[in-house]
Order: C-alpha cells, then structure tokens, then sequence
C-alpha cells in the first residue's frame, strides 16, 4: 500500500517505522515547511494519507487531502466543533473518506467499551458520581484531550442523569492551578494534567459515600497509537465514509 505522511513529528515517524514493517510503501511526507508537497503527483498516488497535526492546521489538511482525491486517516483533535458537521458530510454525501479517531490504540478501544458498559451499569445506580482525570505531555495543546471528550460522550450516552461534561480543573507545566471540578448534578467534571513526557493517562472514576470505583487507561509510549493508526489506513484502503474506531474494532 502507498501511504502519505501529513505531520512528521514523533507520532508521524513511529508511523513511517510500523508502516515500513509492515510492507507499505511510504510516498510522501507533509510538515511544516513543503505544504506544496499536497500538489504533487507523489501525495496524489498515495491509497492513504495519515495525519497527525494540531487543531490550529488539521481541517486546512482534511480540505487540501481530500481536493487531492486521498483517502485521509487522521488523529488530530480540536476541530470537532468548529468544521465537525461539514467534514461528515463531505464523506457521508460528498464521496470523500476519513477514519477519524481521537486515539488508535487497541486498549483504548478495549478501555472505551468497558467504559460504556460500566456507564450503563451505573446508569441504575444513581449513588455513583463520575468525573474524569487525563494527563498528557506538556506539548499537548488542546486540554481536555480528545479521548477524554470521547469517553466522556460515551458516558453521557449510557448515563441518563448526565447530559453533558465540562471542564474541571487544569495543571499546567509550571504547576499552576485552575478551574474547579465542582459542578452541576447533570454534569461530568474532566480535568486535565500537563507533565513531563506522559503520552497519555485517562481514569475514570465513580464515587459514592461507601466507595469509590476508578477504571485507567496508562499509555507506555506512542507504540500502540502508530501500530492502530496503520491498521486504520490498512482498513480504511478499502472502505468509504466517514469511519471510525467501531469499524476497526467490533468489540
């Protein structure tokens, strides 16, 4: 398979190594300085693009991918709510392709469907207050990370006595404080933590006056989002739509 590269940051080079692994074929690679490069015949023959950017530049690469007929595979973050609606439907009505997902790892996906059914044995007992904590590296732009949004919408759809989250509180890199995790009845307070080089931490956790139940998610390194990222592209060759996680991984 011919993959195209679009960020080649950390993630974006343990990409290429598990993608070279595993026999594909890399034929181009975007950074911050050849954004040409999404013209050239290279990028076009790609069967797939994998991108890994920021919030501030992610849509910009999903429009310049997508003009250039490429299926795109994406784990950037932060563009949901701004351009979320119009990106679905350039691939549901549009004929375009991207399987997105705030986080390729198998025990993400493991940790995301134990978290739904937990939600949903919670559901019948209201004792149980959920909040959240994730902690990520101190280069993480957006807080509260995009898996912790994800998880905490799952929540919401297994737990009819919460309607939305909000933020909670945030540790900074130089130990600041701020934000409150108090919040109303209808609500799951996410907090976030920015330390050292963590790739990533999500604990979720349910509280009653006898006890406490906390599930958690600890990334080692970046390993397992790059090994799922190139499952994704290996799938998504194949496949058309808007797509996700839940086509990959029918748990």
């Amino acid at each position: 398979m011919k993959i195209a590269l679009i960020g080649y940051g950390k993630m974006g080079k343990e990409i290429e190594k598990i993608a070279l692994s595993r026999g594909h074929e890399i034929v181009s690679i975007i950074d911050i300085n050849n954004q040409e490069e999404f013209n050239s015949e290279r990028f076009k023959s790609a069967d797939v693009a994998i991108e890994f950017t920021n919030p501030m530049v992610a849509y910009d690469n999903y429009i310049k991918t997508f003009n250039a007929g490429v299926k795109l595979v994406s784990g950037s973050t932060g563009w949901i709510d701004k351009h979320g609606d119009e990106i679905k439907n350039l691939c549901i009505n549009g004929g375009k392709t991207l399987f997105w997902s705030s986080n390729f790892s198998l025990g993400v996906a493991i940790f995301s469907a134990v978290n739904k059914y937990l939600a949903k044995i919670m559901n019948n007992y209201p004792g149980y207050d959920v909040s959240m904590v994730e902690t990520h590296h101190i280069h993480k732009l957006d807080a509260p990370s995009g898996t912790a949004i994800t998880l905490a919408e799952d929540i919401i759809s297994n737990l009819t006595r919460k309607d939305k989250w909000v933020m909670g509180t945030l540790l900074a890199p130089d130990g600041t404080l701020s934000g409150t995790t108090e919040c109303k009845p209808d609500e799951i307070s996410v907090s976030s933590v920015r330390r050292d080089e963590v790739p990533g931490i999500h604990t979720i956790t349910y509280d009653s006056d006898s006890d406490m139940i906390s599930i958690t998610h600890d990334a080692k390194n970046r390993n397992g989002l790059a090994f799922g990222a190139v499952l994704a592209a290996e799938y998504t060759a194949a496949h058309e739509g808007f797509l996700g996680m839940n086509d990959l991984f029918q748990f």
